[in-house]
């Protein structure tokens, strides 16, 4: 199969995870949903196919928790080959490239409860065998997974380790002669939980197990539990807020035991699992999240275009426009930064071996920041868009019989799925500082050089041949404002930044916004670029970029403000103030008319369309 992996793996330059807050990349280094292969169109054929004649129209019943409607469904997927695009080929899966396994995610997101048992199925309810179980447990269960003929469930969290995941109270005792072992525990919020066949469940263990050790030396460890063992039983059905047709439930474990050919993976390297699994897991729900964008903006579309108030459609009002567009906007600028950060994997895993499981994850985990980003960005522009379709709807958004409430509703719970949208923002900006620190990620002397340039006063502005001139250079302030707010906290604060949380996050804000800026306007850019590219589709997404842009950067200098107020007081104060205001400066744009384009051509093909 030619993949994107083979297309990216021969470009001249390839950055390495958080290098796009320092470096500048150029639109053929980036891949965008414009350069899927036919493979990648085949895919995203038969997925939307599925997700369209086949799980859309059984909402009313999934919402209603007929499980066997789910497990029917899975079983369908299954035989197209949807669960089984990560599970090598020698074990019955298509073992294709990690763009299309985020296409076939993003085309399930079209209904949200069964986008999230499908993906807890197919992601880290299968990933943590595919990586890291034996030849023997690979052979009994991943043929059982990629077929659905078995649901997988991951099971991680408790009532007191939800974040903290190493905090587990679960425990696991060898037996004296190494046969078994033994759990005992609570594990909570386990999606498929009611209906799983197969558990990994991670439990505290002794790392010398059998011996005399005491609790200091236990560290995470993940077993394999099957549906039905002794000592195992499933609580009941959690009532959730939204995404109410998945099985949410808790694993309660009394003096279960497996057999220690269930240990996955190593004793007291769970924690390695749990974390490599969720970077696949973030980006994962990104593309899932632009399935669900899309699909309630559809809907929103449409209703405004049937809708009559004051003698003619309401798709017509400007304010309901804005909303359109802003909306457009954002799933563009998502597809942008979410199939870049996939790309990006897919050319890194580039001659691998894909037996070598650990030179896999460690190829992933360099791009945990833009796998973090990704995750933190989508979750929040679709509940913005979520909002947007409730207002467009009205008093009918705020019932269930139409579709904005359970869009309204499903949408909540991404921002707290593979870890909280707080944790995330830790992480990229814990990220790119230790990096900084490590000699990783070339900042520190980004930031001297920034420094420097601020001292010398004003410089003249790089003339660029482009119609999004004014966008790049946006983007040029936009990563000066970031490096210059990073080198003020990192020198209030030094080794203790970490601890600032509040300012971890505004510092955090700004480095995604940073990303997403510059993946919406790369990706126009290369649009415009294509030989034979058609006019419309070079307008629109130059329009896209631009309005998107403009936001990004109003977000990003309030997160300046207010990293420089935490850090700077008095004279100081007003000496990075000054600074802060000749960066940021630029002149506004006409969003009012640009907005009202961008509606009216998504108003037109009544969906969002590019």
């Amino acid at each position: 199969m030619a993949t994107v992996t083979e297309s990216l793996a021969s470009t001249k330059k390839r950055m390495p995870g958080g290098a796009f807050l320092i470096n500048d990349a150029a639109p053929g280094d980036c891949f965008f949903p414009e350069d899927f292969t036919e493979e990648h169109t085949q895919i995203l054929q038969t997925a939307a196919d599925f997700a369209t004649n086949e799980v859309v129209p059984a909402s009313e019943a999934i919402e209603a928790k007929d499980f066997a409607v789910t497990r029917r469904l899975m079983k369908q997927a299954g035989e197209l080959g949807l669960l089984s695009v990560d599970i090598p080929e020698e074990y019955g899966g298509m073992e294709m490239d990690k763009v299309s396994s985020a296409i076939v995610a993003e085309n399930m997101g079209r209904q949200g409860s069964f986008s999230v048992a499908f993906s807890a199925h197919a992601g880290i309810g299968t990933l943590p065998i595919v990586w890291y179980g034996t030849p023997e447990q690979k052979q009994k269960y991943l043929p059982r997974l990629g077929s659905g003929e078995w649901i997988g469930a991951y099971a991680l969290s408790e009532s007191t380790s939800g974040s903290d995941a190493l905090n587990a109270r679960t425990r696991a005792v060898l037996s004296a002669d190494g046969t078994t072992y033994t759990l005992n525990g609570e594990k909570m919020w386990i999606t498929n939980g009611g209906i799983a066949d197969l558990y990994t469940v991670f439990a505290k263990c002794a790392a010398g197990a059998g011996k005399d050790g005491g609790a200091s030396q236990e560290k995470l460890t993940a077993f394999l539990i099957e549906r039905g063992t002794p000592g195992s039983a499933v609580g009941h059905e959690e009532h959730k807020l939204g995404i109410r047709g998945t099985s949410t439930c808790p694993l309660i474990l009394t003096d279960c035991k497996i057999p220690a050919a269930n240990l996955l993976g190593e004793v007291g390297k769970g924690h390695h699992i749990a974390f490599n699994v969720l970077n696949i897991g973030r980006y994962k729900l990104g593309a899932t999240v632009l399935g669900a964008a899309k699909s309630a903006l559809g809907e929103g579309i449409r209703y405004a275009k049937e809708r009559k108030a004051f003698g003619k459609a309401i798709c017509e009002f400007g304010l309901i426009q804005e909303k359109i567009a802003e909306c457009a906007a954002g799933i563009f600028a998502g597809e942008a930064l979410c199939y870049r950060t996939v790309g990006m994997i897919d050319a890194a895993l580039a001659g691998v071996a894909k037996s070598d499981a650990n030179e896999i994850q460690k190829r992933i985990e360099e791009y945990a920041v833009e796998c973090s980003i990704v995750k933190v960005w989508t979750s929040e522009m679709l509940d913005v868009l979520v909002d947007h379709m409730v207002q467009i709807f009205a008093g009918y958004g705020y019932v269930e019989e139409y579709p904005a409430e359970r869009h309204y509703r499903d949408s909540r719970i991404n921002r707290i799925f593979e870890g909280t949208n707080e944790i995330n923002r830790l992480i990229i900006s814990g990220w790119i500082m230790k990096a900084a620190v490590q000699g990783k990620l070339a900042l520190l002397p980004a930031i001297k050089t920034l420094m420097d340039e601020v001292m010398a006063g004003p410089v003249a502005k790089e003339e660029r041949e482009s119609a999004l001139a004014a966008e790049f250079d946006l983007l040029a302030g936009a990563k000066k404002l970031t490096l210059f707010a990073a080198g003020a906290a990192t020198q209030k604060f030094a080794a203790k930044l970490a601890d600032e949380q509040e300012v971890m996050a505004a510092l955090a804000d700004m480095i995604l916004e940073v990303f997403a800026m510059e993946s919406a306007v790369l990706r126009a850019e290369k649009i415009a670029q294509r030989p034979g590219a058609a006019p419309a589709s070079v307008a629109i997404a130059a329009v896209l970029a631009r309005l998107y842009a403009a936001r990004a950067m109003d977000t990003v200098e309030l997160a300046a403000r207010k990293v420089v107020a935490a850090v700077a007081e008095g004279d100081t104060l007003r000496a990075h103030m000054a600074i802060l205001r000749r960066l940021a400066k630029h002149d506004p744009l006409d969003t009012v008319s640009l907005g009202r384009g961008a509606a009216q051509h998504m108003v037109k093909a009544g969906k969002y369309s590019m």
